[in-house]
């Protein structure tokens, strides 16, 4: 199963912003899309992600649920992703459809290896850089870091890099050996850099000269 290397989390205060954002990333060219909506009921939670379901569906997006896998097997999301601190990939697995993704969040060396043990689809690593929208904080990895991790790891599983990325830092952590990113601001901000995350993700070594920031 190939993983899409740009992620975007939704973000809003509100069931109905995140709806909108989703809407709006859809329709910029998002592949995938995570809905994360921290806070709420399970009720309230399984309708928004029927809505997100309808919108996803419209545009043939992907849609993963933040770490309500039973949400996710009903609205027929195309996966979970898993809270470090959340369910065991391998139980969510057997409780699954054999067609959904389940994506895990790391933050070390470790934590990556216990995910690929588990047999996760992807891992989300980060932070990439210190981001307060976390109530924990994690020590920021860098390119330092993800080069150390990646170098060790070696393993055929996406590493999707995470936290507060920039349309700038892409061509930097795809040469740690990173295969795609996970963003919410940068994207919520304007969600026309959804073409260009995707071009930067996209290019050969080639083609990245051409792309220049003013």
């Amino acid at each position: 199963m190939i993983i899409s290397k740009l992620h975007y989390i939704s973000q809003g205060n509100s069931p109905k912003e995140h709806l909108e954002n989703i809407q709006k990333a859809c329709t910029s060219g998002a592949e995938l899309v995570q809905l994360r909506f921290k806070n709420i009921s399970p009720k309230k939670l399984l309708k928004l992600a029927k809505e997100a379901r309808e919108i996803t569906s419209h545009f043939q997006t992907r849609l993963i649920i933040s770490d309500h896998y039973k949400i996710a097997k009903e609205v027929k999301a195309d996966g979970v992703h898993l809270k470090k601190t959340g369910y065991c990939p391998t139980i969510v697995r057997k409780y699954l459809d054999s067609w959904q993704i389940i994506g895990g969040t790391a933050n070390t060396l470790q934590d990556c290896e216990t995910l690929i043990g588990k047999e996760v689809d992807y891992i989300s690593l980060g932070p990439f850089r210190q981001i307060t929208t976390k109530d924990i904080l994690s020590t920021a990895l860098g390119l330092n870091g993800y080069t150390a991790i990646t170098e060790i790891l070696k393993t055929e599983t996406p590493i999707i890099g995470v936290g507060g990325i920039t349309i700038e830092d892409v061509t930097n952590i795809l040469e740690t050996g990173v295969s795609g990113v996970a963003v919410s601001g940068e994207i919520t901000r304007n969600f026309n850099t959804i073409r260009t995350f995707n071009q930067l993700l996209n290019a050969s070594s080639t083609d990245e000269q051409r792309y220049t920031f003013k």
